[in-house]
């Protein structure tokens, strides 16, 4: 009997762009923390670009491989044609947004639309839009939140795909194009674009938010997991398989019900990011709502704890990234000691693993490099977000505790200012930054207190670091 989830026939995959492909060829590490090393028979279907193409049994294993392991993502030679409209509808959730929402659907071509009115207070222009459209419109006489609405529309849709769009958002058909490319792959249950600021020019909060946004995951395509470098999609806009999504979004979340959704989906199909696709969409730029919005996404992490345990870990430990975040925070004589004998430990037993490499010490000495950068990310984000609330109780009657906020704070925000390269200068943009990570901390011990749980606040404890979970493989099995 064939396999329901095999990859087609011409379906093609290309190693990722944190993807390490050592010098013997044979030998990748990255993703979701993998080291994987190829037989000949495998390594035969993957070309010097690190694009395998699927044409048989062994290159459709070796595909599979790279995409589950995170190692590789979809690529397409060329532009690829849509599905048919009738194969999907656009669910539309919309309360008092009557300009916005002209602004889609004209955008939306021939694809069924269902809009939700979450109890617009004029419920008349709402409608006028939708019959000019065509749109089916379906109405809550009171406002229940996004899920409700969302879940309405889904409820009512009958073809084998939706796509989920917030009536703020400005959305290409060309992005559609996209996003569905990936349901070639009968594995991916939920595909989301990236989302950027409809407006990157203005005020400085303006041009921060462009560069910054929550919505936006980054310009890398990636395998959507807790914990990975793209760990959620927001709702903003989702294209799904119906049949993925069950029940649909939790309507008892108000915040972070698009991230539960993903995250449960995500235990029985493949969610994946696509930034080739791009949607624009409506930013918050007054400074008050944009820091209110920003504790809420912090209100969302106590929720999530409840629902997905440690997947929401403020942070993840190993004895190495413990030695050297402790070594770090204490601000002792002895902490660069420890910090520079726990990480020459971590990379030699690293070298030594990998000792089938054609340079172990070199891919080790990669390796740990980007493991101690990372750390030192995630120490910096623990001190002036995620704790942010006790590291500012600390700071009137602790140097160590002032010193680790404005090193963290500055340090952090220069290395992101260098990364994502904003249209602001470093002083502002290190100021909004810290801004924002006090919203989203001040947000999530918010919503620690009001669930009584402190579960959104414990670290991920590993014994060993991800890459280190499993021994090398030592070949690829078909």
């Amino acid at each position: 009997m064939a396999d329901a989830t095999a990859l087609p026939l011409g379906y093609r995959v290309r190693l990722g762009a944190t993807t390490h492909r050592c010098g013997d060829g044979r030998t990748l590490f990255g993703g979701t923390g993998t080291i994987l090393r190829l037989r000949p028979a495998a390594l035969a279907h993957l070309d010097t670009a690190g694009t395998v193409r699927v044409h048989d049994a062994t290159s459709a294993a070796l595909a599979r491989l790279l995409l589950d392991r995170g190692l590789a993502t979809p690529c397409w030679p060329g532009d690829a044609a849509s599905a048919p409209p009738d194969e999907l509808t656009v669910v539309v959730p919309v309360l008092d947004r009557p300009v916005q929402l002209e602004r889609l659907l004209r955008s939306l071509g021939d694809h069924p639309v269902v809009v939700v009115d979450d109890g617009s207070r004029d419920a008349a222009a709402i409608r006028v839009v939708c019959r000019r459209h065509g749109a089916e419109l379906l109405r809550h006489n009171e406002t229940r939140g996004p899920a409700a609405a969302r879940n309405t529309g889904l409820r009512a849709v009958t073809t084998p795909l939706v796509a989920f769009v917030d009536s703020d958002v400005v959305l290409a058909a060309e992005s559609l194009v996209r996003l569905q490319r990936h349901l070639d792959d009968p594995r991916v249950g939920i595909v989301a674009p990236r989302v950027r600021g409809l407006v990157e020019r203005g005020g400085a909060l303006q041009r921060y938010e462009a560069a910054r946004s929550s919505l936006d995951l980054g310009p890398d395509p990636a395998l959507v997991q807790p914990h990975a470098r793209v760990a959620y999609v927001p709702s903003a806009m989702l294209l799904a398989r119906r049949a993925a999504l069950g029940d649909g979004f939790d309507e008892t979340m108000p915040v972070a019900e698009d991230v539960d959704l993903v995250w449960r989906v995500g235990r029985d199909w493949t969610v994946r990011y696509e930034p080739g696709a791009v949607v624009r969409h409506e930013h918050r730029t007054s400074a008050r709502s944009w820091f209110a919005r920003k504790a809420c996404y912090g209100n969302g992490a106590a929720l999530l704890a409840a629902r997905h345990g440690r997947a929401v870990a403020p942070a993840v430990l190993t004895p190495w990234t413990a030695a050297v975040t402790v070594g770090l925070l204490a601000q002792r004589r002895w902490g660069p000691a420890v910090v520079t004998v726990a990480t020459l430990a971590a990379q030699r037993g690293l070298a030594r693993r990998l000792d089938f490499a054609e340079h172990p010490q070199r891919a080790a000495a990669e390796l740990t490099a980007a493991g101690l950068r990372a750390t030192l990310l995630q120490t910096a984000s623990a001190v002036t977000r995620h704790y942010v609330p006790l590291t500012l109780a600390l700071a009137p009657f602790s140097a160590r505790a002032r010193r680790a906020y404005v090193v963290a704070a500055v340090a952090g925000g220069l290395a992101d200012h260098h990364s994502v390269r904003p249209g602001i200068d470093p002083v502002r943009y290190v100021g909004l930054r810290a801004l924002d990570d006090l919203a989203y901390g001040l947000g999530l011990w918010q919503g620690v207190v009001r669930q009584r749980s402190i579960g959104a606040l414990i670290p991920l404890l590993r014994r060993r670091s991800r890459g280190d979970n499993e021994h090398p493989r030592k070949g690829m099995d078909p």
